[in-house]
C-alpha cells in the first residue's frame, strides 16, 4: 500500500454523502458536512480523489476534471481538501483537511460504468461481485466459477489476480450464468434469474499479478504502479521478495525463482527496485 499522509480521518461512507449536481456520474462535485451540502475546492482535487468518487457513486473511471463545464461557481472561503490515495471506497474515508482557499468549485465527469464490480469489500479490488444485466445490479451466482472466469472479472475491474474466492447464501433474486460460460467476457455468457442460490464474492491482488502460470500462485511477476503493469527485473528479485509477494497472494512459501519458465521477457529499462515496492505491500 502507498505511503499514508498525515490528517485526521473522518469516517462515513454512505453515498448519501456526496453528489454531483447535474447529473448521476458528471456534474460539480457536492459533499454533505455539518447536515449540509457543500462545494470542494477544485485546486487540491486530484484523479486520486475523482476515482474515489466515481466508484462512490457506481460510475466508471474519471474521465474529466473540470469546474467550468457544470458553472462557474466559487468554493466556500474555508473548504476541505481530501488526501485520497485511490482505493478507499468512499471519499469521507479519505484522509482530509479544512484549508482557505479562493477558487472554482470542482466538477468531474466520470466515464460510464461498467457491467461488473465489487461492492462492500475492503478495497476497491475486493467485495461481491455484481452484475449489470437489462439495467439492473444483482449479486452474480458463482458455484462452478473456474479460474478463467475469476481471472476474467480480476482483469475487467483493472485489479490483479484472484487471491479468494467465497460463496454466500442470499435471500435476494441473483443473475445465475449458463454453466458453459468460459470467462473471457462475462457479459457474453448467457443470463438468467435464480433465487435463494449462492452468490460470489471475490478478493483480487490489486498491486501485484503472477502472468502465465498454472495457477493463481505461479506466473511472471508484474507490479502496478502509476496505473500501469510493470515486469520486475529478476537481478533485484530475491528470496525475501518473493516471500513477501506469496503471502500478499494467500499462496504458500516461494519455492522456485526463474522468471523463463513463463516466457522470456525483458524487464524495462527503468525498473523498480523491489525493496522499494515491497514498502508499497507491507
Amino acid at each position: 500500500m502507498a505511503v499514508q499522509r498525515g490528517c485526521q480521518i473522518f469516517s462515513s461512507g454512505s453515498t448519501d454523502s456526496i453528489r454531483l449536481v447535474n447529473h448521476l456520474c458528471s456534474g460539480r462535485l457536492e459533499v454533505m458536512l455539518n447536515g449540509s451540502w457543500s462545494s470542494v475546492n477544485e485546486d487540491d482535487f486530484d484523479q486520486q480523489d475523482a476515482e474515489v468518487v466515481c466508484r462512490e457513486l457506481g460510475c466508471g473511471p474519471p474521465s474529466g476534471l473540470q469546474g467550468a463545464l457544470y458553472g462557474e461557481t466559487e468554493a466556500p472561503e474555508w473548504s476541505r481538501e481530501f488526501l485520497c490515495e485511490g482505493h478507499e471506497s468512499a471519499l469521507l474515508k479519505c484522509r482530509s483537511s479544512v484549508q482557505k482557499y479562493s477558487g472554482k468549485a470542482a466538477g468531474l465527469t466520470c466515464s460510464d460504468s461498467g457491467n461488473i464490480r465489487l461492492v462492500d469489500g475492503d478495497h476497491r479490488c475486493s467485495g461481491t461481485l455484481k452484475m449489470k444485466y437489462m439495467g439492473e445490479w444483482k449479486h452474480v451466482y458463482g458455484s462452478y466459477f473456474n479460474k478463467k472466469i475469476e481471472e476474467s472479472v480480476c482483469k475487467q475491474l483493472d485489479c490483479g489476480s484472484p487471491i479468494t474466492v467465497r460463496r454466500r447464501t442470499s435471500s435476494e433474486d441473483v443473475w445465475r450464468l449458463s454453466e458453459d460460460c468460459n470467462g473471457s467476457n462475462l457479459m457474453e455468457c448467457k443470463k438468467y434469474i435464480d433465487y435463494d442460490i449462492d452468490f460470489t464474492e471475490i478478493t483480487c491482488s490489486d498491486s501485484i499479478r503472477l502472468v502465465n502460470g498454472d495457477n493463481q500462485c505461479s506466473g511472471r511477476l508484474e507490479v502496478k504502479s502509476n496505473n500501469s503493469w510493470s515486469i520486475v527485473c529478476e537481478d533485484d528479485f530475491d528470496q525475501q521478495d518473493a516471500e513477501v509477494v506469496c503471502r500478499e497472494l494467500e499462496c504458500g512459501a516461494p519455492s522456485v525463482l526463474q522468471g523463463a519458465l513463463y516466457g522470456e521477457t525483458e524487464a524495462p529499462e527503468w525498473s523498480r527496485e523491489f525493496s522499494e515496492v515491497m514498502n508499497l505491500l507491507s
